[in-house]
């Protein structure tokens, strides 16, 4: 950590040398300013603001990251790297954030929550001591997180490491046994790691829960208890939630492990992006496959289909594959690799379609996506959200089907309800009958134990994995548990 604080000086000290050059600036207040650079710059930050970011940042109908208090070698690591503008998550949170204070930030998927909390973080990893903590949902999460976390770190020589499901703990060992500056962990493999002692976490100063709603609901509450037990006290750390939604509920059960957490909220919980057109079509079961070709054949970019169960998901691409469209599988079935490769393939154009489950809803950044299909509904309003949130990311344009069975009208309701704004129907199109395909259950998916879901590790509870319905109730059938 004293190696990214050399940095920072000498990044800082050697921006307000260039900047002295070029302004030919021979008053003496500003050539004592340029030999002090770095107590000066101490103050400001610990102020919160620094004033020469603010009298060269962009014009005023334009948001800057200059202003809000970020180090220059991070602003120059950031024009670097192509970020010019934040999003409005970033721009509320991070003045906020490195102040040290608690944040619970509400925003859109596709906002750039990373960066929200992932910049305040490392600089002021870099001030103060201890080390950094970021706790996702899932095993993809957790890499995205940690590739935009080494982008912005990789000069300051940021160590990171990954603790996740489907991998070798030996690997992980070894990049603990380095002091990483950050983990990034899903809880069940960081309670694996706390368990064998080969983690520690006493002297963690902040800590991030992304996708907090999901990371706090009632099957991931004892791994969340069991880990915040053995952190510092909320006095003695600096606490993060970001979400999409954040139900009254869950943010009971999030401020008893903050002190007093601000509040920033971008657009009330279960917003949809601006920029996704939706569209509801009611189809019998029997006919989904044939509107499923329908859609294809009319939408001609990148499509992410959602099925509710792995089985389902296994199911859709070989049928697909037969229609003569190139796809992909993602789900707790597949390995860490075989999701890495469906995942690459899918952002190259290997693949054209992408099928998956929840597991994929919840952090996959994949620009360019066109559209969203849900073939199935999701088994609760929360994840309808998420997974449309796939799609016009990042002021893109984007699109989101979905099919609803006729005696689906409630859930249809829920998901009105939750994003305050009804689903259009549309008139179903005449389906060409489709040629008959047969398809033999691979001994892959015949009585293989269910995977363990959300990043491996130990279960949320005895009936915790279960997710709940729209109505708040547990589903009885296996047919409705997330995978």
């Amino acid at each position: 950590m004293a190696l990214i604080r050399k940095k920072l000086w000498q990044r800082n000290g050697n921006e307000l040398q260039k900047r002295k050059k070029e302004e030919n600036e021979s008053d003496d207040s500003k050539k004592e300013a340029h030999e002090n650079a770095p107590f000066l710059f101490v103050k400001r930050l610990q102020l919160g603001y620094d004033e020469r970011m603010h009298e060269e940042s962009a014009p005023s109908h334009l948001p800057s990251f200059h202003g809000l208090g970020i180090a220059p070698g991070i602003l120059a690591i950031l024009e670097k790297l192509k970020y010019v503008t934040p999003t409005p998550i970033q721009h509320q949170s991070i003045p906020t954030a490195i102040q040290g204070k608690d944040i619970v930030g509400i925003a859109q998927t596709g906002t750039g929550k990373t960066l929200a909390f992932g910049i305040p973080m490392i600089q002021r990893l870099a001030q103060i001591k201890g080390q950094g903590l970021v706790l996702l949902p899932t095993r993809e999460l957790a890499l995205q997180v940690d590739e935009v976390l080494r982008n912005v770190g990789r000069s300051l020589q940021l160590r990171t490491a990954v603790l996740i499901g489907g991998t070798a703990m030996g690997p992980q060992v070894y990049a603990l046994s380095k002091k990483p500056h950050i983990i990034i962990a899903t809880p069940g493999r960081l309670i694996d790691h706390l368990e064998h002692r080969t983690a520690r976490i006493q002297n963690v100063s902040i800590v991030v829960l992304d996708e907090a709603d999901r990371m706090l609901d009632m099957g991931f509450a004892p791994q969340i208890k069991k880990i915040f037990q053995a952190l510092p006290p909320p006095t003695a750390r600096q606490t993060m939630l970001f979400s999409a939604t954040m139900p009254r509920e869950i943010m009971t059960i999030a401020t008893a492990h903050m002190k007093l957490p601000v509040r920033v909220e971008i657009a009330p919980a279960g917003t949809t992006a601006d920029r996704v057109t939706q569209e509801l079509f009611i189809v019998p079961k029997a006919q989904k496959i044939g509107l499923l070709k329908k859609m294809l054949e009319t939408h001609n970019g990148s499509t992410l289909v959602f099925t509710r169960t792995k089985h389902g998901a296994k199911k859709v691409v070989q049928q697909i594959r037969a229609l003569g469209f190139s796809a992909a599988e993602i789900h707790s079935n597949r390995s860490l690799n075989q999701r890495k490769e469906a995942l690459a393939g899918f952002k190259s154009g290997m693949y054209r379609v992408l099928i998956a489950t929840d597991i994929a809803s919840r952090g996959i950044d994949v620009v360019g996506i066109e559209l969203v299909l849900n073939f199935d509904l999701p088994s609760t309003s929360d994840d309808y959200v998420h997974r449309i949130g796939r799609t016009a990311r990042a002021g893109a344009i984007g699109h989101a089907i979905t099919f609803a069975e006729p005696h689906e009208q409630n859930e249809i309701r829920a998901i009105e309800r939750m994003t305050r704004k009804p689903l259009p129907v549309s008139k179903l199109p005449e389906l060409p009958p489709l040629p008959p395909m047969h398809f033999s259950e691979s001994r892959e998916y015949q009585g293989r134990p269910q995977g363990r879901s959300y990043g491996g590790g130990h279960s949320g509870g005895q009936s915790g994995n279960r997710p709940r319905n729209f109505s708040g109730s547990r589903r009885p059938s296996p047919n409705f548990r997330r995978h």
